[in-house]
Formats: C-alpha cells, structure tokens, sequence
C-alpha cells in the first residue's frame, strides 16, 4: 500500500500520536522504525539552506534512478527508484544531489546504535528501517511501548539530526504498516485490541505480498478491502488465488502473525550493477564492467568475511529486456579473479549480442569463510586471496584506487551511479 493510497477518513486521527498522547499500547512490544526520506534528510542535514526547496538524491545522468527524495519534491509527485529524468520533468526546479553512501551508512550505524542501547532485539532491513521488539525493555526503562517510540525520536533527532517514524503494534505487519501511514515524523500505535478495527478499513494493497497486480487481481474478483479478504471463505478463497496465497493474505487479513524479530539475519547475496550513459555493443568493454564489478563484490565479501558458491550476470538490453545467467562454483570463493572468470564465461556463452545498457554481478550461496573453506582436488592456485587481501589494506589506507587491476587503469565507459537504488 503505497503511503498516498487513499484511506478511510480519520483513521490517521484516530491512531496517531499527538501531543504526547497515543492509543492503549498495552501488549504492543513491536516497533518498526523507518527515517524520513533518509538520504535527502541527511543531505539537508549537511545543507541547513536546502530545507525549504525540493531535494532529490540518486543518479544525476541522463540514465540514474532516484534514490530518495524529501516531501517537497514528493509534492510534485517525485518517488523513489523513478528515473532521474522523468523526476526532473516533474521538478525542474529542485536540487539534485549525487549520492554519498559512505555518510549514509555512518548516520545509519549511529541510528542502529541507538536501537540497540534500548533492545538487543533489533532487526535491520535496511540502513534506514529496521523491527524492535521492546517487550524486554520495558520494566528496565520504566515505559510503555509508546513511551520508548517517543524516546526512539527524540533521541535519534538530538543525536544525528534527522527524523523517523514508529510504528507500535502487537504484529510487525502491523508495525510496519503503522510507521507508513504516519510519515513524515510521526507515531502511530495500534492497540492490540483494536487491530482489525484498523486493518480491516484498507484496501487489498496494504496486506503484504500484495503488489500492484495481485491488488488488480483481487478487485476484479471483488475483494477491495482487507475486511472483505478476511470475510471469504478460505476454501474459496484457494481456489480464486491459489493455496499459498490465500493463505498467507487470509491469516494477516485475520490480523495473525506470528513473524518474530530476529536480530541478525545472514545476507543471502552480495553484488553491484551499473547503467550505462549509452548502449554498449563492445564485449571487450562489458568484459572490463563486469572485472570492475567482480572486483567491488570480491571486496565487500572479504570485508563481511563471506565467500560465496554461485556467481550470476544480469544482462538488460537497450530494449529492456533483462536476462540473468548463473553458475554454482565447484568451491566458495571470495576472491576477484575467480568471480570475474564466471561472469565473464557467462557473458561470452551464455548471452546473446545486442546492445547493453546496465550490467551485473551477483555472489550467492553465502556462507562465513571459515566453514567455506574445504580441500578438494583440482582446487584453484593459492596466491590471488593473498595478493587482494593486501590489496584490501592498501585501499582502506590510501583510498579506492591505490591499488587496481591494470585493465581497469584506462578510460572507462560513462556510468549513471554505482548503486542499486533502495526504494524508500
């Protein structure tokens, strides 16, 4: 459910947090946190003078995507994962800011931090969001579940400058849920009792897993509202959606689940794409690309101490279309060269010519390198980890290019940013 959908009158009134005042938060141990518009906020954050014009962070080339963008450029209907271009049509006027991912990521350990001092059970989902579940916390600090919602954002204002939203609920789908429909800067808490008094009211597209055509799907067959998936029948309701389906939406329609928070969730792959400026036919240039981008996900495994089994390329042509081709590697590796020999074999003989626009790589089957690490025969040489290992120190020394590989010192081809963007 997108945050514009439009929703039953007063039910924001009726849930939201005002003057220090909230709902019965009894039983409500679970927390969503969610920054406003996060990059923008700490861009503005850096430049006080932008606060009161429309901002817009992401790729600045002809062909980038919109990373974040404050509630003044959203006003003029500027969204995040938009291309750049189609978000200057709309807002000509706004500034547009390259990304700085390093500030984001150091803002986002300090929010964490905070999380992390009032629960232990903290589960991020991102650098921006993130579950708590406060029911242990709550004798210690001597709070209700909305008192420590409260703390939460004062705490993160004073300390680093920029706003969140929380949502209190007994459920993190309703958390979640909660935190979405109080933006920008706002508490909302749904008491335990009152939870199909809130949910029920929505449209088909609130519930999770519920996308723009799945909600179509639904309408057609007359369901528009949370209420009226939890009013059918869910034998009936399998054989309208199918069994996995109808039962998942009927049970969160129900108001039920029972997901807990989980404090450290083990990554399942790690990689990095680019768009390019213009469409490229040269396979000796998308070969250079994809090294570039072997080295980048080599780098970030190392850093996690992960090594991965399966290298796949996403491929997207001039037309759109987007393929991905994988191979799963006789032994989990972390090392660049044995990345980049997979994707590039991939490329050669697995995708048809024609003219690209972005490309990837992607490590999967992700495991701590200590249990990857096993003898088998025909193993690869020893001798390039080492050789990028020191490379790695030499980097976090003397910056990102102290050390290269020789192929990627010459000119490069014009990217638009060097980020998947993260819709917010």
């Amino acid at each position: 459910m997108g945050r514009s959908a439009n929703l039953p009158r007063g039910l924001r009134d009726r849930f939201r947090a005002r003057d220090g005042v909230w709902p019965d938060d009894t039983g409500c141990r679970m927390l969503h946190v969610d920054m406003d518009a996060f990059y923008a906020s700490v861009e503005i954050r850096e430049r006080p003078e932008l606060a009161s014009v429309p901002v817009v962070v992401g790729g600045v080339g002809g062909r980038g995507v919109v990373c974040s963008a404050n509630y003044l450029a959203r006003e003029y209907g500027v969204r995040s994962a938009m291309p750049t271009a189609h978000a200057r049509r709309l807002a000509p006027h706004a500034v547009y800011l390259s990304p700085q991912f390093d500030l984001y990521q150091e803002v986002s350990r300090g929010v964490m931090a905070i999380f992390r001092d009032i629960t232990p059970l903290v589960e991020p989902l991102s650098l921006d969001e993130a579950f708590l579940d406060v029911g242990g916390a709550l004798r210690r600090l001597g709070l209700t579940p909305g008192g420590v919602g409260e703390l939460i954002r004062s705490r993160v204002f004073a300390d680093h400058g920029v706003t969140c939203s929380v949502g209190v609920a007994s459920t993190k789908f309703l958390a979640k849920l909660a935190s979405g429909m109080c933006k920008p800067d706002g508490m909302m808490v749904v008491p335990s009792s009152s939870a199909l008094e809130f949910l029920h009211p929505l449209p088909v597209s609130a519930l999770w897993g519920v996308g723009a055509k799945t909600a179509a799907r639904l309408e057609e067959l007359g369901l528009e509202t949370v209420a009226d998936v939890a009013a059918t029948p869910l034998p009936r309701l399998r054989r309208m959606i199918g069994v996995a389906l109808a039962e998942h939406l009927h049970a969160l329609a129900a108001g039920v689940d029972e997901r807990a928070v989980v404090p450290v969730t083990r990554e399942k792959s790690i990689g990095a794409e680019e768009t390019f400026e213009v469409d490229h036919y040269d396979r000796a240039l998308l070969r250079r690309e994809l090294l570039r981008l072997s080295e980048r996900s080599a780098g970030s495994l190392r850093a996690k101490g992960l090594h991965g089994r399966t290298v796949s390329i996403k491929v997207r042509f001039s037309d759109f279309t987007t393929i991905t081709r994988s191979r799963t590697l006789p032994v989990a590796t972390d090392v660049t060269q044995e990345i980049y020999r997979t994707a590039a074999d991939l490329l050669d003989t697995q995708v048809p010519p024609g003219a690209v626009r972005l490309i990837g790589v992607r490590i999967e089957g992700l495991d701590n390198a200590d249990s990857a690490q096993q003898l088998i025969f025909d193993a690869p040489e020893r001798g390039w980890r080492e050789a990028e290992q020191a490379a790695d120190q030499a980097r976090s020394r003397f910056g990102s290019l102290a050390v290269r590989p020789a192929s990627l010192l010459g000119d490069s081809p014009e990217r638009t940013a060097e980020f998947d963007p993260k819709p917010e």
